[in-house]
């Protein structure tokens, strides 16, 4: 067994821009990183910050590179002489979603179109609307709606805990969503109704079903508890999770990313209501995560407070934390160690409506010196991690680590 060690950090939303099918998604001309840089060094993006981008972590990797790389555009303040690999990879999967970004990266493009609901109220259909009110025991449901998770809790909550009745609302993506009050609905309640619900949803193309818990009353607020539970359509192949899992080797997924996978060769989850409580398991296991493993990390954030919301400054100061945590983070690791950064879609606050955008991601890996990876593929992520931990590879991808020539530390 190699003693490497992998970590994959997918900073959820962070696009930079140029995917050559943006058109094709409404998207043409979106650019996350870009879009925010220009903004910050306009002045445009000064609630709780100032002044240019300021990411000297991830720049110094090559992320303003990067983003020129993907979509032409030398986004202000990011012009740092990489010390790492950097490139940019463009997604095959017909989707802008996460489980789509996230199987891809981990070597499994999604062979199949989703389901998505319509736009405009209601989305769901009296047949599916009946389904959900027999088996959670109710007259009827609210919302009906696609929403932000948040604003519709807040919207509903009071009227959720008159009635009783769950509050079921989608996105953009292909996700049929339940918030519900932990206490007065109950919270294996809500668990036993999204199973349920899950596998007659997965059967016409539906990736997730979402328990949303929460808990406050209308006086003081509601908030989201760290209870939230995926129930996911799994994977159509092995992924890179299998892949290490089936030749003995130790995964940790941290935050959503077992969700994601339905909890398929998850390895031991760490979990966190805040990406805040996510980082600090990255810093344990920096220290900690055993020889020859790989860590899989989602940080949500970035999408679920900032891009849905089109926070520019909101964006732009997480960004920025995040800099700081990852120059902390990397201090951390070992020689042989593989930091790899990437995202898994983009969600430009700067766009229109609250939706994702197409964009290509940035692709920057510590701990092989410097070097061009090039416009590669979502696959080649998984086929480079494979790579650098000695692991028979399975997927179409292909290593960026021989291509860029660089020499291992």
């Amino acid at each position: 067994m190699t003693d490497r060690r992998a970590f994959l950090i997918v900073l959820d939303s962070v696009g930079c821009g140029g995917a050559p099918d943006a058109a094709d998604f409404g998207d043409e001309g979106a650019n996350t990183l870009g879009h925010i840089a220009e903004a910050c060094a306009a002045g445009r993006a000064e609630d709780g910050r100032s002044g240019p981008l300021h990411l000297p972590v991830l720049d110094g990797l090559g992320l303003g590179r990067a983003v020129e790389l993907a979509s032409g555009l030398r986004p202000p303040g990011l012009g740092a002489r990489p010390q790492g690999l950097w490139g940019a990879a463009t997604e095959a999967s017909r989707g802008k979603d996460t489980p789509s970004g996230h199987w891809e990266l981990a070597g499994v493009p999604v062979p199949w179109d989703w389901h998505y609901f319509p736009e405009d109220p209601p989305v769901f259909d009296a047949t599916l609307v009946a389904r959900v009110c027999a088996l959670a025991g109710t007259e009827g449901i609210l919302g009906n709606c696609r929403a932000a998770g948040l604003a519709i809790t807040a919207a509903l909550g009071a009227e959720h805990l008159r009635t009783g009745w769950p509050i079921c609302y989608t996105s953009a993506d292909s996700v049929f969503q339940i918030a519900a009050h932990e206490q007065a609905f109950g919270l294996e309640r809500l668990y036993a109704l999204c199973a349920a619900l899950a596998p007659e949803l997965h059967a016409i193309g539906v990736g997730r079903v979402i328990a949303r818990p929460f808990i406050g009353d209308a006086a003081n607020g509601f908030q989201r508890t760290p209870n939230r539970r995926d129930y996911a359509i799994a994977p159509p192949a092995p992924t890179l999770l299998d892949w290490a899992a089936d030749e003995g080797r130790t995964v940790h997924t941290v935050g959503k990313v077992a969700d994601i996978f339905a909890n398929r060769s998850a390895g031991t989850v760490h979990k966190g209501v805040e990406d805040v409580a996510l980082i600090q398991h990255m810093y344990r296991l920096a220290t900690r995560a055993e020889t020859g493993s790989l860590t899989f990390c989602n940080l949500v954030e970035f999408d679920s407070l900032y891009g849905h919301t089109r926070d520019l400054s909101g964006y732009a100061r997480a960004l920025e934390a995040f800099d700081t945590e990852a120059g902390r983070f990397l201090a951390r690791l070992r020689p042989g160690d593989l930091a790899l950064f990437t995202a898994d879609h983009g969600n430009d606050p700067t766009w229109r409506g609250t939706d994702h955008t197409r964009e290509r991601v940035p692709v920057l890996a510590w701990g092989y010196g410097a070097g061009d990876i090039g416009l590669c593929r979502f696959t080649d992520v998984a086929a480079s991690i494979a790579d650098h931990l000695g692991l028979a590879q399975r997927g179409p991808g292909r290593s960026f680590m021989k291509a860029a020539q660089a020499t291992a530390r």
